[in-house]
């Protein structure tokens, strides 16, 4: 059998780990985690990681790698997963998640200035003020600036932070180089309403596994201004511990954040006509993956 890839993809609560872990146990594979902050230790309710039990079912990667004070780039993050892929661990190991940027990183082997965050560099270009920051961009890299909104205070900083590294505008850095090997998309959505149960019930979860203590140790550890705490799920928790909100308060904003954040991914998702779309509700769910999967697979391999 040739090499490939399996992505399990779709919104936030959509039952990504639970399938994954049928389809990996089924066809003997690995599951590369595609979570932007499973892979921080310490960070565990808020973020769904899995379990150590589910872990010792069938082993994880790019899970707990880094340290909360930590900043793990999207360069970095695509280098470690095509390492992992590369390396033959199995014929077609699992990315399974729900942010995008890191799953479109790999199936459209995006191309990533090396170039880590310049704190000071980033300092100056702030001190300027976003327009004369974009001014400038429209000067080094006009093709570039083109791409990126005018008040988008990210991009303009990367693209001259880029810039004023390497000598080379970003917009000549960036491309796509995709994979040869096959690669079959898994995407996993319902209903909005069935959804939003979906969320409530996570979100009450969190809370009664302990989110709330979760939160208070990590605070003790590395204080509150942890820009991992500022995220969904921390944030509205810290607030409620600084009395800024009760805890039902904290509790409707989360499950109010959430909705709106599985709302991006279900746009980001459903932008890619190549992903293979399931209803997660279907009794059927772990049958008729692994069917569409075997049927794909005979195909590569007649």
């Amino acid at each position: 059998m040739s090499r490939g890839l399996i992505v399990v993809c779709g919104a936030t609560a959509t039952g990504k780990t639970a399938l994954a872990l049928e389809i990996a146990q089924s066809i003997n594979s690995i599951i590369i985690s595609a979570d932007s902050r499973q892979v921080y230790r310490e960070f565990n309710i808020g973020t769904a990681k899995v379990t150590q039990g589910e872990r010792n079912l069938i082993p994880h990667y790019l899970i707990d790698i880094c340290e909360p004070t930590e900043t793990l780039t999207l360069a970095e993050y695509q280098e470690k997963a095509q390492n992992l892929i590369n390396n033959n661990l199995t014929e077609f190991p699992l990315l399974v998640g729900g942010t995008g940027l890191y799953i479109k990183s790999i199936v459209k082997g995006l191309k990533i200035p090396r170039v880590s965050p310049q704190t000071q560099l980033r300092l100056q270009l702030q001190e300027l003020g976003q327009q004369q920051c974009y001014e400038i961009l429209q000067q080094v890299d006009s093709l570039g600036s083109k791409k990126i909104h005018p008040n988008d205070k990210v991009r303009t900083l990367r693209a001259l932070e880029v810039f004023y590294v390497t000598g080379i505008p970003i917009s000549q850095q960036q491309g796509e180089n995709p994979p040869s090997y096959p690669i079959i998309q898994i995407g996993l959505d319902c209903s909005s309403e069935e959804l939003r149960k979906r969320i409530v019930q996570r979100t009450k979860k969190m809370i009664d596994m302990g989110l709330i203590e979760e939160v208070e140790k990590i605070v003790k550890k590395y204080g509150c201004n942890l820009p991992l705490l500022k995220t969904l799920g921390y944030a509205e928790i810290i607030d409620y511990l600084q009395g800024k909100l009760s805890l039902t308060e904290a509790e409707k904003e989360i499950i109010s954040h959430t909705r709106q954040f599985a709302k991006r991914q279900r746009t980001w998702f459903r932008a890619y006509p190549e992903i293979e779309w399931f209803d997660t509700t279907s009794s059927n769910l772990v049958e008729e993956v692994l069917a569409k999967l075997e049927y794909i697979l005979t195909r590569l391999n007649p």
